[in-house]
């Protein structure tokens, strides 16, 4: 890798509006830890976008008072934010000198942030790894070979369906592939006088890059080719055709029937037969409608094309190049990735423990979201790939919203799309 002296940007590192003021500079790559500060006492500095929650900080504090008994004279720090806020806390604390020494980041950003010197290489082996979790989950967390995260929790994207729906519609098994469920989610549109009362597919309450991204990868599409972005592929053009074809010539679901950050999803609420959605979807619909898990009505299907695939996000526990402790932060980065954290964790989120060893839980298990996630891991995708990704992802929404509302045509959205990714990328070679 090519050394980078240049001061931080938070336009450039995370993909963000504006600059940030120029801070101290760092180093072109992540690498080992400094050296030092091993064993004995350490004041840590953990930022999490995950245990946000009353719940969750209450069991994040009974956690680490775990971890402290087995490393005393350790203590740690907790910054608690949420995802839409990492970036700028993260950004924030580089600047102005003070990296945290652990952070809990997303699936996608380990290139941007080692790119820039701002994470410490684990030393990891890929076959020790593998012996934890999948090969799928390990992944995003490395980097040219190296391995700069470990996972704790994993989210998805996937078909979810109301059987009790179908099965009044006299359909007796969710669609096989895309295509099918376009035409099955025609049958299964209500209007009434005109209005839209029932979707028969909802693509629009999960957010839209990440129902885009399954539906990609289901019609064979990819991000990245050899660093290079593939984005106005045939197969990526085909998937957004899809999506347009959902909203603006089957009238499927009409733009502004929902979206994401309602309260309740219109699956839970019986306006909607199927839905491209969030594993987490179980944990709304047992606080609000419990009945349809006691009568079985909710289930997964997998997004299949031309291949099976389902969109894999996750938590990730990173350790930063500039701690003082990196002994006792990589303790804390294994313990949180670890077997007794990752369950629980997954749990007070509605998500999916990163650990194999959980995968036939009882929280699993109950959780049929959840569970046919674990299932079917092996087609999991996970976006990112590149150093400037956040940055480019940023640039999704409006090139898909341009198609679904009919501004531009699939292909020019994606060209465009495409266009602005091999900018991002030429910018920061």
């Amino acid at each position: 890798m090519r050394p980078r002296t240049s001061p931080l940007s938070r336009r450039r590192l995370l993909g963000l509006g504006a600059a940030a003021a120029a801070g101290t500079a760092l180093s072109a790559c992540g690498g080992p830890a400094p050296s030092g500060g091993s064993g004995g006492d350490a004041s840590l500095r953990l930022l999490t976008p995950i245990f946000d929650r009353a719940d969750g900080q209450k069991l994040l504090t009974s956690l680490l008072a775990d971890f402290g008994k087995d490393h005393p004279g350790v203590s740690v720090q907790v910054d608690y934010t949420e995802y839409g806020k990492l970036n700028e806390k993260l950004a924030t604390s580089i600047v102005g000198g003070r990296p945290y020494d652990v952070m809990l980041m997303g699936v996608g950003w380990i290139p941007p942030f080692v790119e820039k010197g701002v994470l410490a290489d684990l030393g990891t082996s890929r076959s020790e790894l593998d012996r934890l979790y999948n090969p799928r989950v390990v992944q995003p967390g490395i980097y040219e070979g190296r391995t700069y995260a470990r996972p704790v929790l994993l989210d998805t994207r996937m078909g979810i369906y109301r059987k009790d729906i179908l099965a009044e519609a006299g359909i007796d098994a969710p669609p096989k592939d895309l295509t099918e469920l376009k035409e099955m989610g025609g049958e299964l549109t209500v209007r009434k006088g005109g209005k839209l009362t029932r979707a028969g597919v909802d693509i629009l309450s999960n957010d839209l890059r990440q129902t885009y991204l399954p539906v990609m990868w289901a019609h064979g599409g990819d991000l990245f080719a050899d660093g290079r972005p593939v984005l106005d592929s045939d197969e990526a053009v085909d998937a957004l055709q899809w999506m347009v074809d959902i909203i603006r010539t089957e009238k499927i679901e009409d733009y502004g029937f929902t979206q994401k950050g309602a309260v309740v999803a219109p699956l839970v609420q019986g306006r909607a037969a199927m839905m491209v959605g969030h594993n987490d979807m179980w944990r709304q619909v047992s606080e609000s409608a419990p009945e349809l898990i006691a009568e079985d009505r909710i289930a997964g299907f997998m997004l299949n094309q031309r291949r099976p695939a389902l969109f894999q996000g996750g938590t990730l526990a990173t350790m930063s190049a500039k701690t003082r402790y990196p002994e006792q932060a990589g303790a804390l980065v294994e313990f949180l990735s670890g077997e007794k954290v990752s369950p629980q964790a997954a749990e007070q989120r509605g998500n999916i423990p990163a650990v194999l060893s959980a995968a036939d839980s009882e929280y699993v298990r109950s959780n049929k979201l959840v569970s046919f996630a674990v299932d079917n891991l092996d087609h999991a995708f996970s976006e990112g790939g590149v150093p400037g990704w956040l940055e480019i992802r940023e640039e999704f929404k409006p090139a898909l919203e341009s198609a679904l509302l009919g501004k531009s045509g699939p292909a020019d959205a994606l060209r465009g799309l495409a266009e602005k990714a091999e900018a991002i990328i030429a910018k920061g070679a």
